[in-house]
């Protein structure tokens, strides 16, 4: 495996196992689709977003792994259990440990074969914007909990 795609998995990995410990954290399942004023999403459709966002781009698209997304459904689906988020994590996690360490440096450098950004990118760059991609939405999940849990 190239020491890239190794960092990529370590980092995705890393911290979908953070936004498990997240949802496990919310103290009940209401509070994972409570949203108020300028929250738009809950924690538990970004949870559904995250997911769906890294089953079908790197399992999917770079993995051929059997997965047909609903991105709308990932903002709009409400109250699915929290025993259904974890289901969902991990299923994540395993897309993304089956496909990364088959990527070879050729399959690195090609262009990625959907044009997300309406602008050709390599499959690596791809790579490192899920990542940020993840990171930046756990965030938004650990504010979410953390300011729930002052009030």
């Amino acid at each position: 495996m190239n020491s890239l795609t190794a960092a990529i998995e370590k980092i995705i990995v890393r911290d979908l196992d953070k936004l498990e410990t997240e949802i496990q954290s919310y103290p009940n399942e209401h509070a994972l689709w409570v949203v108020e004023r300028q929250i738009a999403n809950s924690a538990a459709n970004l949870c559904l977003h995250l997911c769906g966002n890294l089953r079908f781009y790197i399992g999917h698209t770079l993995g051929d792994i059997a997965y047909e997304r609903n991105r709308e459904a990932e903002f709009s689906l409400k109250n699915v259990p929290r025993e259904e988020l974890l289901k969902q994590i991990q299923s994540a996690r395993m897309a993304v440990a089956q496909t990364l360490p088959q990527l070879t440096e050729a399959m690195l450098d090609s262009r990625f074969p959907i044009d997300v950004f309406k602008e050709p990118m390599s499959t690596r760059f791809f790579l490192v914007h899920l990542a940020g991609h993840l990171s930046y939405h756990l965030g938004q999940i650990n504010y979410h909990r953390r300011l729930l849990a002052s009030r």
